[in-house]
């Protein structure tokens, strides 16, 4: 399996915002729609701040692979089912990263419906 090099962690993590297309059931790529992503270790991990219900969520559980682009990291990825256990150190980097846009933005990636959309993004070879 592919793992993350050391600058597209850097890169990835560093990045504001994450890009995100998901693909349609005819392997069309779908528009891309600005989310958050954290690092956390030498791991990249994205959440629904809308919860299941969102479009491009909803996209990731019907194929399981997409693309993303941040830091200027243009990249095929998998999306991977996260331990819950990691939930409040991944809670924990949100805050911090985000932290100044305030709680009422921070709030909506931490809350349980949020944490139940956890993804780890891993690169396709």
């Amino acid at each position: 399996m592919a793992t993350w090099t050391p600058v597209e962690l850097d890169k990835i993590g560093a990045a504001e915002e994450l890009r995100i297309s998901t693909f349609r059931r005819d392997g069309t790529l779908r528009n891309p729609v600005t989310i958050w992503v954290v690092r956390y270790d030498d791991d990249l991990y994205i959440r629904s701040a809308h919860g299941a219900t969102a479009t491009w969520f909803r996209g990731t559980q019907a194929r399981s692979d997409g693309h993303i682009q941040a830091g200027g990291i243009d990249k095929d990825v998998n999306f991977q089912s996260v331990d819950p256990a990691l939930n409040d150190q991944i809670d924990a980097v949100y805050r911090t990263k985000y932290r100044r846009h305030g709680a009422q933005y921070v709030n909506m990636v931490v809350t349980a419906d949020a944490r139940a959309t956890t993804l780890k993004l891993m690169p396709r070879s």
